[in-house]
């Protein structure tokens, strides 16, 4: 049984309406997704997406890779199969968890993939570069991604000098931030804000926010950076 704030729950502000995180990330050519989360179909039915050019995984936790099913409603509508860029750790959770989808006969209907391996070097998904960057989600090693002067992490709460060289420079942050109390794996609301100040960025969004952070009408007051939010639509040049 997961224990949640009723008070969260039965929130009127959109703004409590806490999904599994994920964003859509666009260009003028190409739409790219960050992780396939149980809450995908309806994400991308709410943001009016018809046109998927790739799927990228931070990691293989279920919550974030729980929705790849849903991929075969753009195989029917773009007449293509989808790439999916991963590392080895979750594309092995991947084959795992839908071993449908790479059977050797597959059955009609099927989500129809292509698997890309990709590690800690920059890459393009169509006309957008995505650079990976490592975080520590506890033991976990999990990929966040910087696109131009945009980076989205989520699910870590310790990241190394190195790679947070990589994140320097951004104009804006996504960070995860799932609670005031300190978590084994999470960052905390401080320690995400302190992490944003610690490398200047100037504008901050906090994301994979529980119930236990409180309403977001609660936590605004004294922290101005933090919005909840399971996938922001964002708009690359």
């Amino acid at each position: 049984m997961i224990a949640c704030d009723c008070e969260v729950c039965t929130s009127t502000d959109k703004k409590d309406n806490r999904l599994r995180s994920s964003i859509l990330v666009q260009s003028n050519n190409t739409t790219l997704v960050v992780d396939t989360t149980p809450d995908f179909r309806y994400q991308m039915l709410r943001a009016g997406v018809i046109k998927m050019d790739g799927v990228i995984y931070t990691h293989p936790h279920k919550d974030h890779i729980a929705g790849l099913d849903d991929i075969r409603a753009f195989n029917y509508f773009n007449e293509a199969a989808v790439n999916v860029y991963a590392n080895a750790m979750t594309q092995k959770a991947l084959r795992n968890e839908f071993h449908y989808v790479f059977a050797e006969h597959k059955y009609p209907g099927i989500p129809d993939i292509v698997l890309n391996d990709i590690d800690n070097d920059l890459f393009m998904v169509g006309d957008i570069p995505v650079l990976p960057i490592k975080v520590w989600h506890l033991h976990m090693p999990v990929l966040g991604f910087r696109f131009g002067n945009f980076t989205y992490i989520t699910d870590a709460n310790r990241i190394d000098d190195a790679e947070k060289e990589k994140i320097k420079g951004s104009e804006i942050l996504v960070l995860n931030a799932l609670r005031h109390k300190k978590h084994i794996s999470h960052f905390t609301l401080q320690e995400a804000i302190d992490l944003a100040d610690e490398l200047a960025i100037p504008q901050a969004y906090f994301t994979h926010i529980s119930h236990q952070l409180g309403k977001h009408a609660d936590v605004e007051s004294p922290f101005t950076r933090s919005i909840a939010f399971d996938m922001q639509q964002l708009f690359l040049p």
